[in-house]
């Protein structure tokens, strides 16, 4: 059986979620997301899919006691996480709600974020729509997400990781490519883009990437979907668990302001 060969077991969400936080890339483009707000004492943010907290609390160190964050969450599990995390915390409040229909009140943000949320809801742009809704004209909102059309590893047999690839696009992420379409939907809301920008996040060690880009998991469902051939599969995760490892993608990063 395949599922006996990889043994892979699927991540716990929260802890998944650390571990892509806790990567130095992960470090990395989160420190420029977070900039790219221009957050200061006293302004008000929307964090919207803020899942178990990972960025409430940073969020919150750079309005400080001053400001306000609100995380938006539909999931009870995540909406607990980060109710646990940010208790006690002055200025952080944590909202039950759907980011395409987000529990806040007109022009009620000087800013708005959005991370890695865009590929999983239904539809996109109305998530966007609802970030423009919610900050004042002068505000600004930042989307951060990942093309995984993009996808690179090395070693291993290329056609194998084209495989791999459209599968993950085609079967395992909403909406896989949305990166790219960042820029246009802000612009399609309303929005003035100030910055686009395309990060490229590195990953040189096998059991980091397999952990983030879920490398051996994927593969596992490929072959049981019929999408990779068991043994191309173990021959290509096998390279990749070898020396000399390297993986990347790109990470698209916009940042827009509501007009006026």
């Amino acid at each position: 059986m395949v599922q006996t060969m990889y043994g892979v077991p699927r991540p716990d969400p929260i802890g998944y979620l650390g571990q892509v936080a806790a990567t130095g890339p992960g470090r990395a483009y989160k420190t420029y997301a977070l900039a790219a707000l221009e957050l200061r004492p006293g302004l008000t943010v929307v964090d919207a899919g803020c899942g178990p907290g990972t960025d409430l609390g940073a969020l919150a160190d750079a309005v400080t006691g001053t400001g306000s964050v609100i995380g938006v969450d539909h999931d009870p599990v995540m909406l607990g996480e980060a109710r646990r995390r940010t208790a006690g915390r002055a200025g952080v409040e944590v909202r039950a709600g759907d980011a395409q229909a987000l529990p806040v009140a007109d022009d009620a943000a000087d800013r708005a974020r959005a991370d890695r949320v865009l590929m999983h809801v239904a539809e996109p742009a109305r998530v966007v729509a609802e970030l423009r809704r919610v900050v004042r004209p002068g505000g600004l909102v930042a989307l951060t997400e990942p093309d995984w059309d993009t996808l690179t590893v090395d070693p291993g047999e290329v056609e194998t990781g084209r495989a791999f690839n459209r599968f993950v696009c085609g079967s395992m992420v909403r909406h896989a490519t949305i990166g790219r379409r960042l820029a246009r939907l802000a612009a399609e809301a309303g929005l003035e883009v100030v910055a686009a920008r395309v990060l490229a996040p590195t990953l040189s060690d096998f059991a980091t990437a397999d952990q983030v880009l879920g490398l051996r998991r994927n593969a596992e469902r490929a072959v049981n979907a019929g999408e990779l051939d068991a043994e191309a599969a173990r021959s290509w995760l096998a390279g990749l668990a070898g020396p000399h490892f390297s993986a990347s993608f790109m990470l698209y990063a916009v940042t827009a302001r509501v007009p006026g």
